[in-house]
C-alpha cells in the first residue's frame, strides 16, 4: 500500500520553508557586492525585473511539477514525461552537490558567532584569522559536523514536526533581526568634516543607478549578474522548489503563495545590501565594498568593521553572525530534504534511513572538502577564469553547469514538450486567477531559454 505524502499545513506554512530556502548565504554575501559592483540601483532594477518575470516563471513551473506529481526532483520529470528522467538526476544531483560544502561554510558562520558571543570578536578582524581557521585540520571538521547534525535533526523530524515548525520559528526571528540590524547601519558615520562618511551615503551607493562609463557590454554583464543571483536568491534549477511543492496541498493558491515568496526573497536580498553595503562604505570606503564578496567580505570585512565600533560592535557582531546562522540553517534544511525526498521516492526507503544515509555520505565529502584547505590542496583555473580549490570546483559543477542545464531543461520540457498549459491548469486549479499568464507564456518558451543558455556560455567561459 502506497503511503500518503505528507504535506505543509497551509499556504503560510509552506511559504515559510520556501522562503527560508531561498534566504540563505546567497542573498547576504553575494548580492550586496554585485549590487555595489554593477551600478548599485542599475543592478537593483534589472534583479527586480528578472524575479518578476524570469525568477516567476521558474518558481511557478517547478512547484507546479512538484505538487502535480506529487514527486521529488528525481522522479517528478520522469513522470511528466519519460524522455525527461534523465533531468530528474542531474536536478537531484545539484543539493547532493551543494549539501557538503553549504554545511562547511554553514560551520564558518557557527564559528564566528561563537566568537562573538563569547567577546572574542576582536581575534575574528586579525588579518590570519579566517585564513588560520579553515587551514586547521581538526576544528572546521567539527563545526561542520556540529552544522550538519543540526540540519539532519531538522529532516529527521519530518514536515511538519521539523522543517515547518523550525521555519515558522526562525523565519519571523530572522526578518527582525536583519530589519534591526538594516535600520543600525543607516546610523553609522565616520570621520569628520569633509571626510566624514555617513551610513545614508553608502545607502546611496546601493540604490542610485550609476552608469558612469558603462557601455553595453557592461550592461550585458549586470543582467548576468543578477540573472546567476536569482538562482542562488530562489532555490530554483536544484531540486528543492519541486521537493517543497509536492507537500503544497492541492487545495491552496499556488500563484499568490509564489507571490509572497517573491516579496519574502526580494525584500531580503534588498534589506541585505541596506545591511552591509552602507557599513562597508563607512569604514572600509565604497570601493572595497565593489571588490569584496563571498567569504570575503562575510569573514575579513565584516568582522572588522565590528571592530572598529568598539564595545558595541561585539553586540552587533554577535547578532549579526547570529542572523547569518539561522540563514545558513533554513537554506541547508531545504537542500537535505530535496536529496531524502528524493531517495524516498526513488528507493522507497523511510525518511531516518535515507536521512542519516545522507547524512553520513555528506559528512564524508564535507571532510574531503575541508582538507582541501591543508592535506589535500591544490589549485586549478576554472573555464570561468576562477583559480579554485576542491570547494570552488564542486560549487562550479553545480551552480555554473548543473543549475544552467536544469533550468533550460526545465523550459523545453514545459514550454516545448508538455505545453505550458499543464502548468496553467495546476497553478489555476482551484479557480485562481493566474495574473501574469501571457507573461509566463513568452519566458517559459522563449525569454528563459535564451537567457538561460547565454547564462550557460558565460558560465562555460565562451562568452
Amino acid at each position: 500500500m502506497k503511503t500518503k505524502r505528507n504535506s505543509f499545513t497551509n499556504s503560510p506554512g509552506f511559504v515559510l520553508a520556501a522562503a527560508g530556502s531561498a534566504v540563505g548565504l546567497g542573498n547576504i554575501w553575494r548580492f550586496p557586492y554585485l549590487a555595489a559592483k554593477d551600478g548599485g540601483g542599475l543592478f537593483l532594477v534589472i534583479y527586480i525585473v528578472l524575479a518578476l518575470t524570469f525568477g516567476y516563471t521558474l518558481l511557478v513551473s517547478e512547484i507546479s511539477i512538484g505538487r502535480k506529481t506529487k514527486q521529488s526532483s528525481l522522479t517528478a520529470y520522469g513522470k511528466l514525461d519519460k524522455r525527461f528522467g534523465w533531468l530528474g538526476y542531474i536536478a537531484s544531483a545539484v543539493p547532493f552537490l551543494i549539501l557538503p560544502y553549504y554545511c562547511i561554510i554553514g560551520g564558518w558562520v557557527m564559528k564566528y558567532a561563537v566568537v562573538f558571543i563569547t567577546g572574542q570578536g576582536e581575534k575574528a578582524a586579525g588579518d590570519d584569522f579566517f585564513t588560520g581557521f579553515i587551514t586547521g585540520h581538526a576544528e572546521p571538521i567539527v563545526y561542520d559536523a556540529i552544522f550538519l547534525l543540526l540540519t539532519c535533526f531538522v529532516i529527521y523530524r519530518g514536515i511538519n514536526r521539523g522543517i515547518e515548525s523550525l521555519s515558522r520559528i526562525l523565519m519571523p526571528v530572522l526578518i527582525v533581526l536583519v530589519v534591526g540590524i538594516s535600520i543600525f547601519s543607516l546610523t553609522l558615520s565616520h570621520g569628520s568634516g569633509a571626510e566624514r562618511v555617513t551610513g545614508l551615503d553608502g545607502l546611496k551607493v546601493f540604490l542610485i543607478p550609476d552608469v558612469t562609463g558603462m557601455g553595453a557590454k557592461d550592461i550585458f554583464v549586470v543582467v548576468m549578474d543578477a540573472m546567476g543571483q536569482l538562482f542562488y536568491s530562489i532555490s530554483v534549477a536544484m531540486g528543492i522548489m519541486i521537493t517543497y511543492g509536492s507537500y503544497f496541498k492541492d487545495e491552496e493558491n499556488l500563484i499568490k503563495s509564489v507571490n509572497q515568496i517573491e516579496i519574502f526573497d526580494t525584500a531580503i536580498a534588498i534589506l541585505a545590501g541596506v545591511m552591509i553595503i552602507p557599513a562597508v562604505c563607512v569604514y572600509m570606503g565604497a570601493d572595497q565594498m565593489k571588490t569584496t564578496a563571498g567569504p570575503g567580505l562575510m569573514f575579513v570585512a565584516m568582522p572588522k568593521i565590528f571592530a572598529q565600533m568598539g564595545v558595541f560592535g561585539r553586540v552587533i557582531g554577535s547578532v549579526f553572525f547570529l542572523m547569518v546562522f539561522f540563514a545558513a540553517l533554513t537554506s541547508s534544511i531545504s537542500v537535505l530534504e530535496a536529496v531524502v525526498s528524493s531517495v524516498m521516492d526513488k528507493t522507497g526507503t523511510s525518511r531516518k534511513k535515507a536521512t542519516i544515509s545522507e547524512g553520513l555520505i555528506a559528512f564524508g565529502i564535507g571532510v574531503l572538502i575541508c582538507l582541501g584547505y591543508n592535506l589535500l590542496y591544490f589549485e586549478i583555473k576554472l573555464p570561468n577564469g576562477v583559480n579554485a580549490q576542491l570547494l570552488d570546483i564542486v560549487d562550479y559543477l553545480s551552480n555554473n553547469i548543473f543549475m544552467p542545464i536544469v533550468a533550460i531543461g526545465t523550459c523545453f520540457l514545459i514550454g516545448w514538450f508538455l505545453k505550458p498549459a499543464v502548468v496553467v491548469e495546476e497553478a489555476t486549479k482551484n479557480g485562481e486567477k493566474f495574473g501574469r499568464k501571457g507573461l509566463y507564456l513568452l519566458m517559459i518558451r522563449f525569454v528563459s531559454p535564451v537567457l538561460l543558455f547565454v547564462l550557460f556560455l558565460v558560465s562555460l567561459g565562451i562568452l
